[in-house]
């Protein structure tokens, strides 16, 4: 028997951790501020296309890819930028958070809803790569 959940953890994230709305994001992601940060799946991404400019990190490997201290770091995240993590429904996306504000990181936030929500705002998405 499980001590905690995947609902627990993902419950005890949110309360810990700053959650934007689709209309923020999309106003944050006109001002070209933040660094939006994917961390489906690449299935997905080929899939269902990307918020514009969002720079893909899967979740398993964020970590070590925002770490400068990792043989796998991503110059991506040397720039400092406010961090907005999406994914599906925002599940990942907030775990991934919390763990990136245990790792330092203080201006990082999930989107609310995830990519499905962006998707039903209406606002703009880069279609899969090779789909137009």
């Amino acid at each position: 028997m499980l001590k905690r959940t995947h609902k627990d953890l993902v419950d005890e994230a949110l309360r810990e951790t700053r959650a934007i709305g689709v209309a923020e994001a999309g106003e944050l992601l006109e001002t070209e501020g933040a660094l939006f940060v994917d961390v489906r799946d690449v299935r997905e991404l080929r899939r269902e296309g990307k918020i514009p400019g969002a720079f893909h990190a899967p979740r398993g490997m964020l970590e070590f890819w925002v770490d400068p201290t990792s043989p796998y770091y991503k110059d991506a995240f040397a720039a400092g930028r406010a961090l907005v993590l999406y994914c599906a429904l925002d599940w990942r996306a907030v775990l991934a958070t919390k763990t990136l504000q245990d790792m330092g990181l203080e201006d990082v936030r999930h989107l609310e809803g995830g990519f499905k929500a962006w998707r039903e705002a209406g606002l703009p998405v880069d279609p899969p790569e090779g789909r137009k």
